[in-house]
């Protein structure tokens, strides 16, 4: 077992980050600091388990001996009975350390730019498309996350065509990105009469927030047009042209903001998105041939692809990717995400782990 020998030097790192945050130098210099103190919150769980590792390697090995040398048919059961507890132990321990040392995707420290349409279904679409945005909203303020529209296309039944909004906060890609592709409902609609089951659909795209760094739009580029902002029905927001409309030429991609107070506000939020599309489409073309090969279909990303279905004559909520069912439709309905995401994480990691020992 000396394949996290390796640890013990990260181990050194953990504690000189320490000491180094500890000292007055280190408090002077807040962008040093921030950055110290990012490395020792992504080291801690890895060096907590290599410590649990260790101590657990030393028990065994204290045990295995005191074992050899005990001669009281009793007390040797109990010992052995405590070494078999401390090896299922150890094992745990080594599979963690194997799943933690896995790379992290480059992106799921970033917060994200989250569109929800809706699909096949009209009317009762929309208003599926409502309650997943509502959906994420309350998981988001659940987990302390900051959410902000961007553009909504309303119906007058309280349904949404289409709506794009931010997520901000910390690892928010990491628990999000799961969540594109098509999510499919099978319920009797508000608006039928005659109580028929229906199925309707909502594609969801979650994309990374590209930074002005990553991705730098070219004004020749873009043609930026203003508009009257407007509500459901076609009643007015306001009576000023503070809407944005974005267009970027050489795709044709268009981008629209009316959600905030000025123009300034609107076109700074607009070109976000802008920017997040078309980084996640260089990396959508980038990812194709690695996808082609990928087993696993947690995380593809891939909009077509149908993820979920909620069904409320069963009360029941599937995951396709990875065969998870759940009872209890309206609780992740009001936000209680982690139950669909916990599982999801963990088969994503456990798929990057069985590729990271083929490699």
């Amino acid at each position: 077992m000396n394949s996290f020998a390796e640890l013990h030097e990260v181990e050194r790192r953990y504690e000189e980050l320490a000491y180094r945050m500890s000292t007055p130098e280190a408090a002077a210099h807040a962008e040093d600091y921030a950055r110290m103190m990012r490395d020792y919150k992504e080291l801690t769980p890895l060096v907590e388990e290599y410590r649990r590792y260790t101590s657990l390697q030393q028990e065994q090995q204290e045990a295995a001996a005191l074992l050899e040398q005990e001669t009281d048919p009793a007390f040797k059961a109990m010992v052995q009975q405590e070494l078999c507890e401390i090896t299922r132990n150890l094992t745990q321990s080594e599979e963690n350390l194997r799943l933690l040392l896995v790379p992290k995707d480059a992106d799921d420290e970033k917060s994200v730019i989250l569109e929800i349409r809706a699909g096949a279904g009209g009317e009762e679409a929309a208003l599926f498309a409502h309650s997943l945005w509502r959906m994420y909203t309350m998981y988001a303020a659940k987990r302390g996350w900051i959410c902000e529209t961007v553009s909504a296309n309303e119906t007058e039944l309280g349904g949404v065509k289409e709506i794009i909004f931010s997520v901000e906060g910390a690892d928010v890609y990491s628990r999000l990105k799961f969540e594109s592709g098509v999510h499919r409902v099978q319920r009797v609609p508000e608006t039928e009469t005659q109580g028929r089951i229906h199925t309707s659909t909502v594609t969801v795209a979650v994309m990374p927030e590209a930074e002005e760094v990553e991705f730098e739009l070219d004004p020749k580029d873009l043609r930026i047009d203003t508009f009257r902002s407007s509500g459901a029905g076609g009643q007015h927001i306001n009576k000023t042209s503070s809407a944005i409309r974005v267009t970027h030429l050489p795709t044709g991609m268009v981008v629209e903001c009316q959600d905030q107070r000025s123009q300034r506000e609107n076109k700074d939020r607009a070109l976000k998105v802008l920017r997040s599309r078309l980084l996640q489409q260089k990396q959508e073309a980038y990812d194709e041939a690695y996808n082609a090969k990928r087993q696993s279909q947690v995380g593809t990303g891939d909009r077509s692809e149908k993820i979920r279905t909620y069904n409320f004559p069963q009360d029941r909520v599937t995951d396709h990717r990875i065969g998870l069912t759940l009872r209890n439709l309206q609780s992740v309905l009001d936000g209680d995400l982690d139950r669909v995401l916990d599982p999801l994480i963990l088969a994503d990691r456990e798929e990057k782990l069985k590729q990271h020992s083929e490699e």
